[in-house]
């Protein structure tokens, strides 16, 4: 059995290539490069909404632990940096976790 940590953001789609650079550039390997126990993958998928586009980024845990060490106690809230901020319209303020059922 595996965690999934699932989060969503929205952006325009004038920023939608500015984002998905934030993601690709910095996001993943920063995550990648902290090499944090129980971590597995991280999923970066879009869809194209017309006058928005929403991302959603789906991380692969081996337990609940795992993604404890990775973001503390309060591990629903969702982490934003800012540069992300500056080109979302809008995002979840929390994660959602999901237990795989293979």
């Amino acid at each position: 059995m595996a965690v999934k940590r699932i989060w969503r953001g929205w952006t325009t789609a004038e920023n939608a290539e500015a984002y998905r650079r934030v993601l690709v550039d910095q996001v993943r390997p920063g995550i990648e490069a902290r090499e944090i126990p129980g971590f597995q993958s991280l999923e970066l998928l879009h869809r194209d909404l017309g006058e928005e586009v929403e991302f959603m980024t789906v991380m692969t845990f081996d337990s609940i632990e795992d993604v404890v060490g990775l973001q503390g106690e309060d591990y629903e809230r969702a982490y934003v940096p800012d540069v992300a901020r500056a080109v979302l319209s809008r995002w979840d303020e929390v994660c959602v976790h999901y237990e795989t059922s293979d």
